[in-house]
């Protein structure tokens, strides 16, 4: 793996293929292996992928504390620091609210954006997920667990302003409310909604093919097309 110095911290990444670039943001707790299908399907269908771990996650060094400001901020640096000139940013679960708040506060920074199952605030989880990692973290306090049952706060208002294509996923038995999807989709003003029927928050991302070609699709038709 490649690395660099951004925004205080060091991140590692991956980049993969040529053609028109890609990033990818995985989600809480996990690396950008959970992308590995994806990447493999976007490489042959003629983009590059640059796959950075988040901060403390991966192959990076784990931080006492998260915010998805900071985070954010990572990743418009990070573009930066890799010379990107708008391209398409994919971000799964963390990734999503990364993706959100990065357009929100850096809003020329990508040509396209993709989310899937992401949430504006604590509030759009399915409660009894807040209620088990809850527990969870008054057993032993996690940074990650925090950071999702305390953070984001995106206002709603604010998606109104992004004016990028932006492709919105969830399964229909996700994490994520539906209605906090719906929300998303229903807020921005040139939005693609898809519910992908008996799926889970991941299922249709994690070693599957069906989230690769609903990017690459995507991709060709709202950002090449």
């Amino acid at each position: 793996m490649k690395s660099v110095f951004v925004n205080g911290v060091i991140l590692h990444y991956e980049v993969m293929g040529e053609g028109r670039p890609v990033v990818l943001v995985h989600g809480n707790g996990e690396d950008h292996h959970i992308f590995d299908i994806e990447i493999a399907q976007l490489v042959k269908a003629g983009y590059q992928v640059y796959a950075p771990d988040s901060r403390g996650h991966g192959a990076n060094a784990p931080l006492p504390e998260y915010h998805y400001s900071d985070m954010a901020e990572d990743m418009y640096q990070f573009i930066r620091a890799m010379k990107l000139v708008k391209p398409a940013f994919y971000g799964f679960s963390d990734g999503g609210i990364i993706g959100l708040t990065l357009m929100i506060n850096h809003p020329d920074c990508v040509g396209t954006l993709a989310i899937s199952g992401t949430n504006l605030s604590p509030d759009g989880l399915v409660p009894s997920f807040v209620e088990e990692y809850t527990a969870i973290n008054n057993e032993k306090n996690d940074p990650l667990i925090t950071l999702m049952l305390t953070e984001p706060h995106i206002d709603p208002e604010a998606l109104k302003k992004i004016t990028v294509p932006v492709l919105v996923t969830a399964g229909e038995n996700d994490l994520i409310l539906q209605s906090e999807t719906e929300k998303i989709a229903d807020l921005i003003p040139n939005s693609t909604m898809i519910i992908l029927e008996g799926e889970d928050h991941g299922s249709y991302i994690v070693n599957s093919e069906i989230m690769g070609n609903l990017l690459i699709d995507f991709f060709n038709r709202e950002w090449l097309g």
